[in-house]
């Protein structure tokens, strides 16, 4: 049970690699995520700051996943 866990972590982790950069990508070249000087907007801060933190969270799943998969 507990390398089924592990996978899992690890599958979610790089599922979020891949998601949300690409994610990041296409907000950051909507027309909300800056103002007409050029500016981010608040749109823009939000979204990176949500990207930001489940890129966090990915990391966090990778190192669980790859701990548990070598101690289990």
């Amino acid at each position: 049970m507990l390398t089924t866990l592990a996978i899992l972590l690890i599958v979610n982790a790089a599922w979020n690699f891949v998601v949300w950069p690409q994610f990041y990508k296409r907000v950051s070249r909507d027309s909300r995520a800056r103002d007409a000087a050029g500016k981010p907007t608040k749109f823009l801060i939000v979204h990176a700051v949500l990207i930001g933190i489940s890129l966090v969270l990915a990391v966090v799943s990778l190192i669980v996943g790859v701990v548990a998969l070598i101690t289990g």
